[in-house]
């Protein structure tokens, strides 16, 4: 089915649909990895993004029900050089089209994704429609520059959950009205740490990974308060990732600020930004953002180089940032920002990039442990 793809500065590229008629808007993003599309495809941290994969050829291996990162898909379209109809995979239950088109989400391919990634590496992130009905480049155009830009946009409320839950097991158990949330909440303290985690927009394998190292967690909407929280009397706090600028997340920024000195804070990468921000340092949207599985790292307590996944479009500035208090330990080694930040004196630490995603294998696995060894108790 024949599409139009078509930048906020009027570039437009044909395409075509591979799940059926529609249209799409968002910021246009691309990311190198060449596996992993499915976790792409539902990490939260892509809301309100449509994502180019790099990579030409997209879903040879196909879908299945463990793969999701969460509840459902979370960009506004997926944008390929060549779909491969025909998976073929021990794993597979289903093919992306499928899968894409089941949930609403526009899919394209055939359009010329190493221009359309020069372009945003020239120019920067930009605003796009995708449509199978208006082929109009004029009007594309138009309707793109009408879109809200992602600098100033709140999108962590729109991804967190609506209830606090448990995860047990490598699931999620939602809390009832009928549990208090208290520190009766905890059903291992004393045996194992018990952590509250802020769903800014929560990957599930970091929830698993926690759970990996020994923690009790807890997840919580975005905008928990401090009070809501030591009434928990956790053993340590997690910032998680999320979409969006960091910002306009005030509420975020408000609880971790209360809470510095008082837990172990364990944050990722926009638990990062945030941990920032109530560091008294500002935040900034890079041109086209870190997204992929190929990032180089290296971590400045060590010397050691990590192989990392990313996944921001905005970064914590480095000047901004009190060197009295706070230590830069990780930067970028293809641009030098800021990819790792801690307090010098509280507990509290957190990275830009993604160790659960473990693109190294094993690279930034440590972190994990890191902040189980924060914890006072067993």
């Amino acid at each position: 089915m024949q599409a139009r793809l078509t930048l906020e500065d009027g570039r437009t590229f044909a395409c075509r649909s591979f799940t059926g008629p529609g249209e799409a808007s968002g910021e246009v993003v691309f990311n190198t990895s060449m596996t992993g599309y499915q976790e792409v495809l539902t990490d939260p941290s892509y809301s309100g993004q449509m994502v180019v994969m790099t990579y030409p050829l997209v879903g040879n291996y196909g879908v299945n029900n463990e793969d999701v990162e969460s509840a459902g898909i979370q960009v506004a379209a997926f944008v390929v050089k060549e779909y491969q109809p025909f998976p073929s995979n021990f794993r597979s239950t289903g093919t992306l089209a499928d899968y894409l088109s089941g949930q609403g989400v526009l899919g394209v391919e055939g359009l010329d994704t190493r221009a359309l990634t020069r372009h945003i590496r020239n120019g920067g992130a930009m605003r796009a429609m995708i449509s199978t009905t208006d082929l109009d480049t004029e009007s594309l155009k138009r309707r793109a520059n009408a879109l809200p830009r992602m600098v100033g946009l709140d999108l962590a409320r729109y991804v967190t959950t609506a209830v606090p839950y448990r995860w047990n097991g490598g699931r999620l158990e939602l809390l009832g009205d009928d549990v208090k949330r208290d520190a009766g909440i905890w059903r291992h303290r004393g045996v194992r740490p018990s952590v509250v985690a802020i769903d800014f927009g929560l990957k599930y394998n970091i929830a698993r990974c926690l759970e990996r190292v020994g923690f009790e967690v807890v997840v919580v909407p975005a905008a928990t308060d401090a009070s809501a929280i030591m009434g928990m009397a956790p053993d340590g706090l997690f910032l998680s990732n999320g979409p969006g600028d960091p910002e306009p997340v005030t509420y975020g920024v408000q609880t971790v600020k209360e809470l510095l000195g008082r837990l172990p804070i364990f944050g990722i990468c926009l638990g990062n930004q945030i941990l920032g921000l109530a560091l008294g340092g500002r935040t900034y949207k890079l041109k086209f953002g870190h997204r992929g599985a190929n990032q180089p790292v290296k971590n400045l307590l060590t010397g050691k180089v990590e192989i990392t996944s990313q996944n921001h479009g905005f970064a914590v500035d480095m000047d901004s940032l009190g060197a009295d208090a706070v230590e830069v330990t990780h930067i970028n080694l293809n641009d030098n920002t800021v990819e790792g930040i801690r307090h010098r004196r509280v507990p509290a630490f957190s990275v830009q990039y993604h160790p659960e995603a473990s693109p190294g294998p094993h690279d930034a696995a440590y972190l994990f442990d890191q902040f189980r060894s924060m914890m006072k108790t067993a």
